[in-house]
């Protein structure tokens, strides 16, 4: 603390903006905001703008602070590469001006109801791969000019906004893509699961047909298990469809949420999962998560523990909330080295309990099974 209080205040600016940026897991819409609202205070701007270019004239991002929600909106739709704006995007220099008009790519006129600016300040975003973006803040406040201190730190800031934008956009990509695996798996189960009735399907038919006339009683029981299989083609196609929509947590509530993909998961698996819950209010920020954990928790005792039982809790303890997850799989070392850099979903689960204020406990040994336990305080 006291080499933090030690530090240029400036500095520290920057540091507590680019901290506010790291941690958490945030969207790139949240990453460009906080960026632009703490590079606007940074330099002591009353307005203060960040653009990403799409590649086609125009920006697929542009987010601005200091402005009300009232004009912005008056403002009408994202702006083009039009003058300044394109001319930041074109080079790694640094711009500042006294006034804004006297640039050579002032275009002259501002979109009706947007304010009148002067003094500027223009910083480039830039990435191992070139301009990615950039930051244009107006109106210094209190001065007439911005100064070669504020293009520095807001240089800095950029610096750092270059890391925090590539690396929000991965974690959004790794998020797509992990919908994308967990769809094009659901079709491989569709595929497989329902193939297989269908053909069986056909053959029960076929035999049913042949024996209609030389055994009328043994076409009977084809005809019979016919009809069977064909329910179950019909449930396994309910379950998967089931599973392809999201869980539906205003509605149905954690608890009821939960059930539901344990039932849908002992249909799809055929092995035992035993769910016992009690009653337990609503809280929007804590569910979503508290579900992602479970699910995890569950697949992994399924799908890399092999497990046969699998028993799920979900209640109250000591104050807060209780999830527990056990199973008889095969088990493994949670502190073997390097484990969380090949399974990332125990890793997922304990960046969501931290999220959360909560503890993550994973009890394991080899041939022992896996027991997961999560609790989180009442907020």
């Amino acid at each position: 603390m006291a080499e933090r209080a030690s530090l240029n205040p400036t500095l520290t600016a920057v540091s507590d903006a680019v901290l506010a940026v790291a941690a958490a897991e945030l969207s790139v819409e949240d990453v460009l905001q906080r960026l632009v609202h703490g590079a606007r205070e940074l330099a002591g701007a009353r307005y203060a703008a960040l653009g990403l270019p799409d590649g086609q004239g125009g920006f697929r991002r542009f987010l601005t602070s200091g402005m009300s929600d009232g004009l912005i909106a008056s403002l009408g739709p994202l702006p083009r590469q039009h003058g300044v704006l394109g001319a930041m995007l074109e080079t790694q220099a640094a711009h500042r001006t006294k006034d804004i008009h006297d640039h050579p790519r002032f275009r002259g006129w501002w979109p009706r109801g947007h304010p009148d600016m002067r003094s500027f300040l223009g910083v480039p975003i830039v990435a191992p791969d070139g301009v990615i973006g950039a930051f244009y803040l107006t109106e210094k406040l209190d001065e007439p000019d911005f100064t070669p201190e504020d293009e520095a730190v807001i240089g800095l800031l950029a610096a750092h906004a270059a890391i925090a934008i590539t690396n929000a956009r991965l974690h959004e990509q790794s998020q797509a893509l992990s919908i994308v695996e967990e769809r094009n798996r659901l079709a491989l189960e569709l595929h497989d699961a329902v193939s297989q009735k269908l053909f069986s399907l056909v053959l029960r038919a076929e035999a049913a047909a042949t024996l209609l006339d030389r055994d009328p009683a043994h076409a009977r029981g084809q005809v019979q298990r016919l009809a069977e299989l064909a329910q179950e083609a019909l449930d396994e196609l309910r379950s998967l469809v089931f599973e392809l929509r999201p869980p539906d947590l205003e509605h149905d509530g954690l608890e009821g949420t939960l059930r539901k993909h344990v039932e849908l998961l002992q249909r799809l698996e055929g092995r035992s999962i035993e769910f016992r819950s009690e009653p337990l209010s609503a809280d929007g920020e804590r569910d979503p998560q508290v579900l992602r954990i479970a699910q995890e928790a569950i697949s992994n005792a399924l799908r890399h523990a092999a497990a046969e039982h699998v028993w799920v809790t979900l209640g109250r303890a000591g104050g807060g909330l209780l999830v527990e997850v056990r199973d008889d799989g095969s088990g493994f070392r949670p502190d073997e080295p390097g484990l969380r850099s090949r399974h990332l979903g125990l890793t997922s689960m304990e960046e969501r309990a931290q999220r959360l204020g909560g503890r993550l406990q994973i009890s394991s040994q080899p041939g022992a099974g896996t027991t997961v336990r999560l609790e989180v305080p009442d907020g």
